[in-house]
């Protein structure tokens, strides 16, 4: 996903790479939506525009959200939704194939930058790498709420027994009794700065001492709903299986983990063509919160519905696009 810890060492391959994505096809956007509250932009009629995304039911719903506010405005929209991880997706972009996408703050600052040091405060984390990447051609505006980071999150009974609400109080089980904060997560948390080590670190207790398991992302979900291989797991802030099995999300009270707010970014050529893209999505950005993205993601991967008609019904009903004809 995209969290991946380096760039491919050969990113200026971009003509094998991007043939490796199938990135040369392309198709129109797949409803079709009419003027709401966004309208008809005289700058942006006829404009063709191509819109990315990465390949996970979150990045693919903020594509079509993307996608469906363009076209609204009278721009001629080509999907590229769905390419095959973070790297490619920012090749696709560097290269031109790519002209927006919706992107994550603390993917750009770590992953695509090379700081190893996230920063704690979402709006200076946007701050930083909107002007460090300006360097690299690409422009970032209207970062939205919803911040997809990691979390431990464990089931209604954990909660009750524990009475952990924060990462302190776990902290504080952690030490009084390990086996209590049995924890799932993945193999690159386990050992990252940025997951468990870290986490132990800045919270006080000893990562050693507190049982693990070493699961895939979609097996901990439902390992810490059943809490009897684990009683926490590691999650994504924003993922609608939290919402589907019932979790609850910890607090992180001390900052530690980065933010990932996810914010429009395009090429400074595209930005400084068409203005108006900055205007008509930064009220939809300022829509996206963490229990909106949520439930949107919920409706894909739990409730079994199409992305693109998740993300349409959403911006109907916020009142951004009305329905098409289809």
């Amino acid at each position: 996903m995209r969290r991946i810890t380096r760039l491919f060492a050969a990113l200026g391959a971009s003509s094998l790479l991007l043939a490796g994505c199938g990135l040369q096809s392309g198709s129109a956007v797949p409803l079709d939506v009419g003027p709401g509250s966004i309208t008809a932009q005289p700058g942006l009629e006829g404009a063709e525009l191509t819109v990315g995304s990465k390949d996970f039911t979150e990045q693919i719903v903020l594509g079509y959200i993307l996608e469906f506010a363009l076209e609204a405005a009278g721009a001629n929209v080509r999907d590229l939704t769905n390419i095959s991880g973070s790297n490619s997706t920012r090749q696709a972009m560097i290269s031109g194939q790519v002209d927006l996408a919706y992107e994550y703050t603390g993917t750009g600052w770590i992953n695509y930058l090379g700081n190893e040091t996230p920063i704690a405060d979402a709006t200076e984390q946007f701050d930083a790498v909107r002007d460090a990447d300006r360097e690299n051609g690409i422009v970032w505006v209207n970062p939205a709420p919803m911040d997809n980071t990691y979390a431990l999150a464990m089931n209604q009974q954990t909660a009750e027994a524990t009475g952990v609400k924060t990462l302190s109080d776990y902290a504080a089980l952690a030490n009084s009794d390990p086996a209590a904060a049995s924890v799932c997560v993945e193999t690159e948390f386990n050992s990252r700065q940025d997951g468990f080590p870290g986490l132990a670190a800045t919270y006080g207790f000893d990562a050693n001492a507190v049982p693990r398991q070493i699961l895939q992302t979609g097996v901990i979900y439902q390992a810490t709903a059943e809490g009897s291989q684990c009683k926490f797991g590691e999650v994504f802030t924003t993922d609608g299986r939290i919402k589907g099995l019932n979790l609850v999300v910890v607090e992180d009270d001390k900052s530690f983990f980065p933010r990932y707010n996810a914010t429009v970014t395009m090429r400074q050529e595209v930005a400084d063509r068409y203005p108006e893209i900055a205007e008509i999505t930064a009220p939809v950005s300022a829509a996206l919160t963490n229990d909106a993205i949520t439930e949107l993601n919920k409706e894909v991967d739990v409730d079994g519905r199409e992305p693109a008609e998740v993300a349409r019904d959403w911006m109907v009903q916020e009142g951004f696009v009305t329905a098409g004809t289809d």
